[in-house]
C-alpha cells in the first residue's frame, strides 16, 4: 500500500429515529439555513418532523429551497447571501447529494476571502466554514460523509468538483441518515442510487496500487451487496432492510476508507460524465451507465487483470478453460445485463441527443490537463474517442 492518511470528522447517526439526535446537536446555535430540494420533504412528513425540532430548539430557521440535481452555482450563490444577512452559523441540509453539496458549497463560499467560482476553478484552499449538518433522504453520493463538493455552472457549461480529504473542513459535523427516509424514493432515484454506489467502488477497485488485498476486498465485498441488492430493491422499494443495506454501502463506499486503501483509484469515468452532465443537465449516474461500460471496454484490452478479480470475486463467473481477455469480456457483459435489467441507458440517444462538440466535452472533461486518469492513462484523443462512442451507441 502508498502511504495514506484517513481522516473522517463527521459523526454519523445511523438507524431509526436518529433524527432525534438532532435536538443535541443544535445546542449552541441560533441562527440556521435549512436547505433542501424540490418539497418531497414535505410531502413525506419530514420537513414537519424537522422544523417541529428547530421551534424546540429555539433557534431561527431560514429557508433555501428548489436544489436541483447537478445543483447549480445560482442557489449557492443566494444561499450565501442568506448566510451572510442572518448571521448563520448552522446550515442544514436535508436531502441526497445535491442538496449537501450545495449546501457544503454554500458553507465555504458564505467565509471565504475568493468568490466562489474562483474555489472551483482554480481549487482555492477553503480554510474555514459555517458548520454543516446533513439529514440524508438518498443513498447515493456518499456526500454525507466526504468532504466532496460538486456543482454546475450552467453559464459556462461547467461542473466542477473540489474537496480535499486530508485533513479538510468541508466534512459535515454529523449527519443523520434514518432508512426510513429513503422508503419514498421512486423508482427512477433508487436506480440511480444504485448506479452511483457501484461507480464509486469501481473507481477506486480500479487501481494500480501493488499492494491493494485489503481495499479490493472490502470493495468487493461492497459490490457483492449492491449487485445482489439491485434487482430486488426496484422490485420492493419500501423494504426497510434494502433500504438500510444500500443507504451503509453509500456511506462506506465514499468516506475516504477505500481511497487510502486502494491508492484513490482511477476516476476517468466520473470526469467524462462530469461533462456529458454539465453540457446536457443529465443525471449523474445515468451519464456513469452510459460511460463507464465504453470505458471498460478500452481498458480491459490493455489490463485486464481487475476484470478477472472482478469475474471471478464478484459476479462468480465460471472461468474454467478461458483466457483473461474472454473472462474480462464476460465481466463487462455481466455489468451491462445488469444496468440493462435496472433499465439504464445506454448512449445519449436515449435524451434524443444528435447533435454534439466533441472538442468541447474533451475540455470540459480535462479541464487543462493532458491526461485522464491512473488505472490506464487515457490521452486526449483516447477521451474523445470515448465520448463519442457515447453518443453512437444504441
Amino acid at each position: 500500500m502508498e502511504n495514506f492518511i484517513l481522516y473522517n470528522p463527521t459523526k454519523l447517526y445511523f438507524g431509526k429515529n436518529q433524527i432525534q439526535k438532532l435536538k443535541e446537536e443544535l445546542k449552541g446555535y441560533n441562527h440556521i439555513l435549512l436547505v433542501y430540494g424540490g418539497g418531497s420533504i414535505k410531502k413525506t412528513g419530514l420537513y414537519d418532523q424537522v422544523t417541529d425540532i428547530l421551534k424546540e430548539a429555539k433557534v431561527l430557521a431560514y429557508e433555501l429551497s428548489g436544489v436541483e440535481p447537478n445543483p447549480k452555482i445560482t442557489l449557492v450563490r443566494k444561499g450565501i447571501d442568506l448566510v451572510k444577512k442572518n448571521k448563520v452559523d448552522l446550515i442544514l441540509a436535508v436531502g441526497g447529494g445535491s442538496t449537501i453539496d450545495c449546501a457544503k458549497a454554500i458553507s465555504i463560499g458564505s467565509v471565504s476571502d475568493y468568490d466562489i467560482m474562483e474555489i472551483f476553478k482554480y481549487n482555492k484552499p477553503a480554510k474555514k466554514v459555517i458548520k454543516l449538518g446533513v439529514i440524508l433522504t438518498l443513498s447515493a453520493t456518499g456526500s454525507e460523509m466526504n468532504p466532496r463538493i460538486v456543482i454546475s455552472d450552467n453559464s459556462e457549461n461547467l461542473k466542477l468538483g473540489i474537496g480535499n480529504f486530508d485533513l479538510n473542513v468541508t466534512y459535515p459535523d454529523f449527519s443523520i441518515c434514518d432508512p426510513t427516509f429513503t422508503l419514498t424514493v421512486p423508482l427512477n432515484q433508487t436506480i440511480n442510487g444504485v448506479i452511483d454506489i457501484i461507480s464509486h467502488v469501481l473507481e477506486q477497485y480500479f487501481n494500480q496500487n501493488k499492494n491493494s488485498i485489503l481495499g479490493d476486498e472490502i470493495a468487493e465485498s461492497i459490490l457483492r451487496t449492491m449487485f445482489d441488492l439491485g434487482p430486488k430493491i426496484i422490485k420492493d422499494l419500501e423494504n426497510y432492510e434494502l433500504r438500510e443495506t444500500m443507504m451503509i454501502c453509500g456511506t462506506l463506499a465514499w468516506n475516504g476508507l477505500l481511497r487510502g486503501l486502494t491508492n484513490n483509484g482511477d476516476w476517468s469515468c466520473h470526469g467524462m460524465e462530469h461533462a456529458l452532465s454539465a453540457v446536457y443537465d443529465i443525471p449523474h449516474a445515468e451519464g456513469l451507465a452510459i460511460i463507464t461500460p465504453i470505458w471498460m471496454d478500452f481498458v480491459s484490452k490493455i489490463d485486464s487483470s481487475k476484470f478477472v478479480s472482478l469475474a471471478k470475486n464478484v459476479f462468480k463467473i465460471n472461468t474454467e478453460n478461458k483466457t483473461d481477455d474472454e473472462i474480462a469480456i464476460k465481466a463487462i457483459e455481466y455489468y451491462r445485463n445488469f444496468l440493462s435489467n435496472l433499465h439504464a441507458p445506454t448512449s445519449m440517444k436515449y435524451y434524443n441527443i444528435t447533435e454534439f462538440d466533441l472538442d468541447a466535452l474533451v475540455e470540459k472533461t480535462l479541464l487543462g490537463k493532458k491526461t485522464l486518469g491512473h488505472y490506464v492513462v487515457l490521452s486526449e484523443e483516447e477521451v474523445k474517442d470515448l465520448l463519442n462512442k457515447c453518443f453512437i451507441g444504441e
